[in-house]
């Protein structure tokens, strides 16, 4: 397969040097390390060789040879739930990222898909997390991919999760509030919600509104199982808020209960008694439901994953 990236600049990124633009976006490479790649062709503008000062503008394509940058292993395995000319809906593992980036090119569901089901660009509607499992939307027609974000950009997507939070979850709770950047943290994308009530303004700016409801399933030795339905869909919106309330997620080494398991993980440094304090090798959520109009046929639809083995093996015998 192919390792080239492409990416068009939007307008917040129009001004940008390349290296500006290429160092904060992909920080596997230094500003001289990309300089270097600029000068070997490996970066290219507009299909055409360039030069690292090189300011962007709004609809610029750039396209890189990824073919350098080292994959870690990932669990290539996913379900196909819903399959037709229009739309694709599969079930995927809890170690699989969704789109190339980072370090992550070819051990992306985008290139499974191009490789395993022949889509030229794979068009993922619903983004997850590379360690949530479940159910992520691909749209096979730009007007198809059109329809499905526009129903989530109006909010009548319903969506469900499953997720493991430590401690004793209350029956019933409704948050409102902000999520913004966690300046108290040392991990830069690591985000805060902040309740509405607290608050008579937005904390930050850039702050995103969020809503999720949460509801307690179960409770078992040490944790719950709760269902999240999240109202809007911000980056992190369910960890962050869980956080927040004093109830982090099962094995989330960023929103869990200390995150300097965190910076360890980056470091490889994991304990064998960090990783049974965690639970899990990865953080407990699971995105389980979907329930949209089909694009196509104008069909109330509704889809569902199992919970995978990895979070049912936690679970004590009913």
């Amino acid at each position: 397969m192919t390792r080239e990236m492409t990416f068009t600049i939007r307008e917040k990124d129009a001004g940008k040097t390349l290296t500006a633009f290429l160092t904060s976006r992909f920080t596997y490479h230094t500003d001289m390390e990309w300089a270097r790649l600029i000068a070997e062709g490996r970066v290219r503008v507009n299909a055409c060789p360039t030069v690292p000062e090189v300011a962007l503008r709004t609809g610029d394509v750039l396209r890189y040879d990824a073919a350098d940058i080292p994959e870690p292993p990932v669990d290539e395995a996913y379900r196909v739930v819903s399959d037709d000319p229009l739309l694709l809906v599969v079930d995927k593992s809890g170690n699989l990222p969704c789109h190339p980036g980072g370090r992550y090119f070819n051990h992306t569901l985008w290139a499974l898909l191009k490789e395993r089901h022949g889509l030229q660009e794979p068009v993922l509607i619903n983004r997850i997390d590379r360690e949530t499992s479940g159910l992520v939307m691909i749209g096979k027609t730009p007007a198809a991919a059109q329809n499905l974000w526009k129903q989530f950009a109006a909010h009548t997507v319903s969506k469900r999760y499953t997720v493991f939070v430590e401690g004793e979850f209350p029956g019933r709770l409704e948050t409102t509030g902000w999520l913004s950047p966690d300046r108290a943290s040392s991990i830069r994308k690591k985000r805060r919600f902040t309740q509405a009530e607290a608050v008579s303004a937005a904390p930050d700016e850039g702050a995103e509104w969020a809503e999720t409801a949460f509801e307690r399933v179960r409770v078992c030795d040490g944790f719950s199982v709760v269902t999240a339905l999240p109202r809007t869909g911000r980056l992190h919106q369910i960890r962050a808020t869980l956080l927040s309330l004093g109830y982090p997620v099962v094995g989330d080494k960023l929103y869990g209960l200390d995150e300097r398991l965190f910076l360890k993980f980056c470091e490889d440094a994991v304990t064998a008694e960090d990783w049974a304090r965690l639970r899990m090798r990865r953080q407990a959520l699971h995105a389980d439901y979907l329930k949209f109009i089909h694009p196509r046929f104008g069909a109330l639809t509704e889809l569902t994953a199992p919970l995978p083995a990895d979070m049912a093996a936690l679970l004590p015998a009913e």
